[in-house]
């Protein structure tokens, strides 16, 4: 039985995984680092390619090109024939140089590195899922394997990638971390990435300090009301995360900018919250000043429909049967799975091994996570018929 094959076969390549893993580890793929990204990409690549599958390279302008892997499954009808998508980016948030500040280690178990756990282990864990489909067979449906490049930004050139594969798409699953409870994540705000600049008026802050008009000045009286709007009992927070501006520290600033993060959770509370951001940088608190907003990305909620709790479900069988007991939790963070969720595929996400502490020094990930975490994934995949999706 291709289950049985499947899930002894993924039983015995932890040692493969966490060579892979390793190599990945070890580029810096900073979002805006297409080179480093890209070359992850590669290392991807020959491993799919090794296996059999397909690789297409889908080339982005700006950002790390997105990798497309196929796998030839049963040719069902209607939904039954659409192809079910394991997702993951590339990308990390950390800067060039950060893979030889901290290089991939392990220490009792535990893996460390950038980006270890979010999320170059899904991308290792669906790499391996694809192999083993490619070695036994016994996918109810075409497999797809989509590795995109800028997630930690808003996708902004993933999306429309993101958007149209789920829109053919029977099940997505995103192999963002497990959690360190190790559940999955059911439900996530959505976010929009902001940038505003305000222009002011130079002027020698000892010799001619009244001709000045300070953007900075301006800049803080805006951050002060845009952090007003914060409403945690409705899960709508805003923060101004990045600041910089002025000329020097004589110089009435005659710039200044600053970099907003919303998020939110119930989906019609977005235009509210933006139409109370733009009239905020509308106004001029200090007069004779003038402000301009620019989205720089966006992510959307995930919210569960009833075909992507049917998946769930089916998730947290085939899990038992791994050996873990998982369930679902909502968390603050953006992932691409709000996109597909949006256009209708049933989805989950951080259905890859389990880590924590993402985006900082001490992030980690829990090895013996790596084979359970693949084989409850694959088990789901061969499980779809039996789930009704």
């Amino acid at each position: 039985m291709s289950e049985s094959e499947i899930t002894a076969w993924l039983g015995t390549q932890q040692d493969a995984m966490v060579a892979l893993l390793g190599d990945m580890v070890g580029i810096d793929s900073g979002s805006y680092d297409k080179a480093g990204i890209d070359a992850v990409g590669a290392v991807i690549g020959r491993f799919l390619e090794s296996h059999g599958l397909a690789v297409e390279t889908l080339t982005q302008s700006r950002h790390g090109d997105c990798l497309r892997a196929t796998l030839p499954g049963h040719a069902g009808e209607g939904n039954a024939g659409r192809n079910i998508v394991l997702m993951g980016h590339r990308d990390t948030v950390f800067p060039d140089g950060e893979t030889t500040r901290r290089p991939f280690t392990i220490r009792d178990g535990v893996a460390y590195g950038p980006g270890v756990a979010d999320m170059k282990a899904g991308l290792t864990m669906n790499c391996f899922i694809l192999a083993a489909f490619a070695r036994f067979g016994g996918a109810p449906a075409p497999l797809v394997g989509l590795f995109t490049g800028d997630e930690e930004i808003g996708s902004p050139e993933g999306r429309p990638v993101i958007e149209a594969e789920a829109r053919h798409a029977r099940v997505v699953f995103n192999s963002e971390p497990g959690r360190v409870s190790g559940n999955v994540v059911t439900g996530r705000k959505g976010g929009v990435f902001m940038a505003f600049r305000v222009t002011g008026k130079a002027a020698h802050s000892g010799g001619n300090f009244a001709a000045g008009i300070s953007a900075i000045e301006e800049l803080a009286c805006k951050i002060q009301a845009i952090h007003a709007l914060t409403d945690p009992d409705r899960g709508i927070t805003l923060n101004v995360g990045l600041v910089s501006g002025g000329q020097s520290v004589n110089t009435v600033a005659p710039w200044a900018e600053g970099q907003i993060d919303l998020r939110y959770v119930d989906p019609g509370d977005k235009d509210d919250i933006m139409a109370r951001v733009g009239a905020i940088i509308d106004r001029s608190f200090v007069a004779g000043t003038r402000a301009e907003l620019t989205v720089r990305g966006e992510f959307l909620p995930l919210t569960q429909s009833a075909s992507a709790r049917r998946l769930f479900d089916l998730y947290v069988s085939a899990a038992a049967a791994s050996g873990f007991h998982t369930d679902g939790e909502f968390t603050g963070g953006c992932a691409d799975s709000g996109f597909t969720a949006a256009v209708g595929a049933p989805t989950i996400c951080a259905v890859g091994p389990v880590g924590g502490e993402a985006h900082s020094p001490d992030e980690f990930l829990r090895i013996d996570s790596l084979v359970p975490r693949a084989q409850a994934c694959a088990r789901a995949i061969i499980r779809l018929d039996q789930a009704g999706l």
